[in-house]
């Protein structure tokens, strides 16, 4: 029987949990993220999930924790205990990165962008770009040797929806899609949808330009994130737009672990 693992990303805007069992993600869900969630509330909708999906949820050998939000790792780890008698890994402190970090100061590099450009360094293939469509967007650069080097972050889609819809009187909140006229909008509407997904290729195109420049190699680009596939219609360099990087990501970190733990 192969063994039951609940990895957890812990985003900005999004809590995403997945359920491997072997080597394979099972099943997948989201929750908003919430600081003001309690380990209650949080273990009620998992618990929920899990009896919705035939799931058995002391049958979970081991539970992993990515986060880039601090202020809910007690909770989550806290309703890990409660509702699944465990104790969690979390990336970055008992579950280590093993990723050479070539950042200035690599304590400042979330805990995302690490296990996604791990991820994909193994999925893929170095060197490469790693463009995460999150709350903001990063672009993340492995170098031939799959050393992580740095990148971009600039303002996310809806980041950037939202800054245009609250700063001007007139405009709606529209749906972030390409729209249905091309380029040239003939409403309100197609005419913001051009503004913000042609916009925003065209700016994904360029950074990673100057990144692939600088890098002075040509690169593998590999999306992710909620949104990634919306622009890849438009930014047609992705060799993968892979959306369960992250969840892979630390179920890859989590099976290093145990390997190295039986010494193999």
């Amino acid at each position: 029987m192969y063994p039951t693992v609940l990895v957890i990303d812990i985003g900005n805007t999004n809590m995403e949990f997945g359920v491997f069992v072997g080597d394979s993600l099972q099943h997948k869900f989201r929750l908003s993220t919430n600081k003001a969630i309690t380990s209650d509330e949080l273990g009620l909708s998992v618990t929920q999930f899990f009896a919705l999906n035939g799931l058995d949820r002391f049958q979970v050998q081991d539970i992993v924790i990515s986060s880039v939000v601090p202020q809910l790792n007690y909770t989550v780890q806290n309703m890990v205990r409660k509702y699944f008698d465990k104790e969690a890994l979390l990336v970055g402190e008992n579950l280590p990165v093993d990723i050479v970090n070539r950042y200035g100061n690599p304590s400042e590099v979330g805990a995302d962008r690490l296990v996604t450009a791990v991820a994909a360094c193994h999925k893929y293939g170095a060197p490469l770009i790693v463009v995460d469509f999150g709350t903001a967007t990063t672009f993340d650069v492995v170098d031939c040797d799959g050393a992580y080097l740095g990148g971009a972050i600039y303002p996310g889609l809806k980041i950037s929806m939202d800054a245009l819809v609250e700063r001007t009187a007139k405009l709606p909140r529209v749906e972030i899609e390409v729209p249905e006229t091309g380029a040239i909008g003939v409403s309100t509407v197609t005419s913001m949808q051009s503004g913000i997904i042609y916009g925003y290729a065209g700016a994904v195109s360029n950074i990673v330009d100057k990144l692939s420049q600088q890098l002075g190699m040509p690169v593998k680009v590999v999306g992710t994130g909620g949104l990634a596939k919306t622009v890849g219609q438009e930014y047609h360099n992705f060799c993968a737009i892979d959306k369960t990087l992250i969840l892979d990501g630390i179920k890859l970190l989590y099976d290093r672990h145990i390997s190295r733990q039986r010494g193999c």
